[in-house]
């Protein structure tokens, strides 16, 4: 608008100008009014060259309506940035499903976006969208949920499997499973339970966790070793409870009916730490 003022009193001034030339000849008056059109067109490629620079403030202001799949997208980068679990994790983050219930308005950018709490992201979250508005005499939010699933690599049954089975290659296998569907330490690695004895009842398709099976069982025959800094000492005991991997559990020396305490280090192994 102010371009355009300013381009017409140029030009009112210029033609008003070229209508009080006093023309002493008709050549000369011809060479007069061929200036002041001259003039107007240098005036209006100036005007045409300066015009460009204003347009990026305003198409920065201009009021677009987001989409849907914009609004979800939005919400999904939100959540995900603060998404803290292992590389081998599956991540699935569902926005709340808005068709046919909100319509957006215009919007001023940009959309602002943000969680709604400072929580540890859980299955179900909220989102907080908004933005300024030319719709409304206040700037425009909302409140999106999103729904969070994070599925783990997990050690599950093949079949049924009873106490006293051992475990082997036939039944079990590796499967994702859901992380608020594992109640207890669970395996990610299935040849590393091999030959482990299960204590407990286990569904098939269900995860295989600590607590169902011992490495080395109360009653076993055990290999025990004991290492110092130049030699390595096996002998063979019983184990007098069950234990898994990493587990401090009591043993009988089959040699000296001693009793000590030993790591378990593998199925049927154990290491007294000297």
């Amino acid at each position: 608008m102010i371009h355009r003022q300013a381009y017409d009193v140029v030009v009112s001034l210029i033609r008003l100008h070229a209508q009080h030339i006093d023309c002493f000849s008709k050549y000369r008056c011809i060479l007069a009014k061929q200036a002041s059109i001259f003039i107007m067109k240098v005036f209006f490629l100036c005007f045409l060259c300066l015009l460009p620079l204003s347009l990026p403030a305003i198409a920065n202001e201009e009021a677009m309506t987001p989409s849907l799949s914009t609004i979800y997208q939005l919400a999904k980068e939100a959540v995900e940035k603060k998404i803290d679990v292992n590389s081998n994790a599956k991540v699935n983050v569902i926005p709340q499903n808005l068709e046919g219930r909100l319509t957006p308005p215009r919007c001023y950018p940009p959309i602002t976006v943000e969680l709604a709490s400072d929580r540890d992201i859980s299955r179900n979250n909220t989102v907080k969208i908004g933005c300024r508005t030319p719709d409304y005499d206040y700037p425009w939010q909302m409140y999106l949920s999103v729904r969070v699933e994070i599925q783990y690599p997990v050690v599950v049954a093949t079949e049924l499997l009873s106490p006293d089975d051992i475990i082997d290659t036939h039944n079990v296998t590796t499967m994702y499973v859901d992380q608020y569907s594992i109640k207890g330490q669970f395996f990610s690695d299935s040849s590393s339970l091999i030959g482990s004895r299960v204590k407990r009842r286990v569904a098939k398709d269900s995860p295989i966790i600590d607590k169902n099976l011992c490495f080395v069982c109360k009653g076993d025959m055990v290999s025990i070793y004991a290492n110092t800094a130049n030699i390595q000492i096996k002998t063979l005991g019983e184990a007098l409870r069950d234990g898994n991997i990493g587990e401090l559990i009591r043993v009988k020396n089959n040699q000296s009916s001693k009793q000590l305490e030993a790591v378990v280090i593998g199925v049927g192994e154990v290491e007294v730490r000297m």
